[in-house]
């Protein structure tokens, strides 16, 4: 893991840090957080604890271990170091430096885009990938129709409408075009945990599995809890659009189910909606 290696300087060149690229995302070590936001390494720690009982972000998703050797006097030493993704690093930089936090999102954010452009992570495979991701997530939303409709006849138009919605924003993400015009701004609502779970298991008639959407851990509480996030009495993701692609986008990357959760992200997705 961590094979490939990118240098991060500040505005002012104050701060210079080794930064891992690996599995589409950057990822720091406690130790090289502490350096990037010039703040002690027992406040980073206390943040990212914090995040992660609070149910923020998950451990499983955002938490990797990679083989170090070290010197110890004569000595040199193999040791696990933890090392923290994307999400943690803009999660914790929020909290603890907003100035060198925002500036870090910029520069990673370009450098993911640049990344993108020069083939790094696109490519045929990937393209067909996500042409199949994006159908089986219209695949959940076609199932999860016909299971409302069945329920709603009262409500087709309404339903019709919502589930128009969601295609449309499902063809946007496919291309990668997603963006904030004529985004909603208004007051969410934000279902319950239980509610989402009873939702999926209107989908399990369709589905020939013992295993669909059995979790495989605590992940799903996090994908649900992180579009939620605010910094500042600010949103992180303001309008409803955003929250609901991002929703999208954090069940599929956690895959938090032994299976389906690419129909179980377009069901909640659309739930959501």
């Amino acid at each position: 893991m961590m094979n490939k290696i990118v240098i991060y300087s500040d505005s002012a060149n104050n701060i210079e840090v080794d930064i891992s690229y690996e599995k589409n995302t950057f990822w720091l070590s406690l130790s090289q957080i502490s350096t990037l936001f010039e703040r002690d390494k027992s406040v980073i720690s206390r943040h990212i604890k914090k995040l992660f009982n609070d149910g923020e972000l998950s451990v499983e998703a955002t938490v990797a271990k990679n083989a170090t050797v070290q010197s110890e006097g004569k000595r040199e030493i193999t040791r696990q170091i933890e090392y923290y993704n994307l999400d943690v690093i803009i999660a914790v930089g929020y909290r603890v430096n907003s100035i060198k936090g925002t500036q870090f999102r910029i520069w990673a954010t370009k450098k993911l885009n640049e990344y993108l452009v020069k083939g790094y992570t696109i490519n045929e495979k990937r393209l067909h990938e996500k042409q199949q991701e994006v159908l089986h997530l219209k695949t959940g939303i076609q199932i999860l129709s016909r299971a409302i409709e069945a329920k709603n006849e009262n409500k087709g138009n309404e339903v019709l409408n919502i589930f128009a919605k969601g295609l449309e924003l499902l063809d946007d993400y496919d291309h990668e075009e997603l963006d904030t015009k004529g985004n909603t701004e208004q007051e969410t609502i934000y279902p319950k945990y239980d509610d989402y779970i009873d939702f999926i298991a209107e989908m399990y008639s369709d589905f020939e599995s013992d295993v669909f959407a059995k979790p495989k851990d605590n992940s799903f509480h996090s994908s649900i809890n992180q579009i939620r996030q605010s910094f500042g009495g600010q949103e992180l993701y303001p309008s409803i659009q955003e929250k609901a692609a991002n929703l999208l986008y954090f069940i599929v990357k956690n895959h938090s189910f032994v299976d389906g959760n690419k129909r179980i992200a377009a069901a909640c997705f659309l739930f959501f909606l």
